[in-house]
């Protein structure tokens, strides 16, 4: 039976939601806007021309897993480096897939992402990673760090013409992550009806971006992600998200004459690369899109990145929208006390076990 719960956070365990009053005396309630009118304007904006995914993909074996390396096309001229880890028994039937994203810094080929891998693969998942972009393979040329990234963005932040205008903060990842699901879609040896996606951090926000809008995703796991950019914007605490990036908002300070990076010259820049996170495209109003699909949402009690009092209102939107749906048995939210940006092991195991449970 689900337990009635009012204005209360249990740290460290699953939070069971029966009541949408569970955040009521929150300050800034989730966006009322329409699923079908967010889900449509989010894939309008990133909308942009289809292509053959033309897959180049090399086969390894190992004793434990078959590895497949190579990239597919997004855009004409995008290539999206992936890695794929099959069960290395030979099956005959169509197996579940697994998307796992990286962090920002990270990589398809990261220690975290390659244990996320090998862990699916053994459970008889096919698992699959890419390079987010200007990460990984797609660092060209290698700059040291996250400059690629930061550099990119602070390209498109420059950028005077709006008809080129790019959105290399999460949302031109998404855009190659539904054209990861139509490859995907496509192979053989792969249940299309069984596709799920977990993400870490950078990852996880692209997840719940991704997988809102796309029914195909059948399961997802945000983590350390779901926060309120809105919230974090008004309420001054975007500090941690901006330290992501921080060369980036120091370039915008510059850019604009302040003398240091404040909440105005951070609100421009995601209102410029970042349309629309403050408002449609924010978490509280995206999240609640994957009902009644099976969704756990994994975050940190101390997470200046996602902090808890804005990532409450997308708890609060997820609720209302699976209780409306009577879903509530494919919801779980699961804080972890007093930790900070950190996606641990006792998180990765309840990931594992709730992908293993719905996909």
């Amino acid at each position: 039976m689900i337990k009635q719960l009012k204005n209360k956070i249990f740290l460290g365990c699953c939070i069971l939601l029966s009541s949408i009053s569970f955040f009521n005396g929150l300050s800034v309630r989730a966006q009322l806007i329409s699923g079908d009118k967010v889900s449509r304007d989010f894939k309008n904006l990133l909308n942009r021309p289809l292509v053959d995914p033309q897959p180049s993909i090399q086969l390894f074996s190992t004793d434990s897993v078959l590895i497949e390396r190579g990239f597919f096309y997004s855009e004409a001229n995008e290539k999206a480096p992936l890695v794929i880890y099959k069960p290395v028994l030979r099956q005959t039937k169509k197996l579940p897939v697994v998307i796992c994203l990286h962090g920002t810094g990270g990589s398809k080929d990261n220690d975290e992402i390659k244990d996320l891998l090998n862990r699916f693969s053994k459970l008889g998942f096919i698992a699959v990673a890419i390079d987010g972009r200007f990460h990984g393979e797609r660092r060209l040329p290698v700059l040291p760090g996250n400059r690629n990234y930061e550099e990119a963005i602070i390209k498109a932040w420059q950028n005077k013409d709006s008809t080129q205008q790019q959105h290399p903060f999460y949302y031109d990842t998404v855009f190659d992550l539904w054209r990861l699901v139509d490859y995907l879609c496509k192979r053989s040896d792969i249940d299309n009806s069984r596709i799920g996606m977990i993400g870490i951090s950078k990852g996880g926000i692209e997840t719940w971006m991704a997988a809102s809008v796309d029914k195909r995703i059948k399961v997802a796991v945000p983590a350390i992600s779901v926060q309120s950019f809105k919230w974090s914007l008004e309420n001054d605490r975007w500090q941690g998200r901006a330290n992501t990036i921080s060369s980036v908002h120091i370039k915008v300070a510059k850019d604009r004459g302040d003398k240091e990076v404040n909440k105005e010259n951070v609100g421009l820049l995601w209102k410029k690369i970042l349309p629309g996170i403050t408002t449609e495209f924010d978490c509280p109003s995206m999240i609640k899109l994957f009902a009644p699909r099976p969704l756990l949402i994994l975050n940190a009690e101390m997470d200046p990145n996602c902090p808890l009092p804005g990532a409450k209102i997308a708890f609060e939107a997820a609720a209302k929208s699976y209780q409306q749906k009577n879903a509530l048995d494919k919801l779980k939210i699961d804080i972890e006390p007093n930790e900070p940006h950190r996606f641990g092991s006792r998180h990765k195991e309840i990931a594992i076990a709730w992908i293993k449970q719905w996909l």
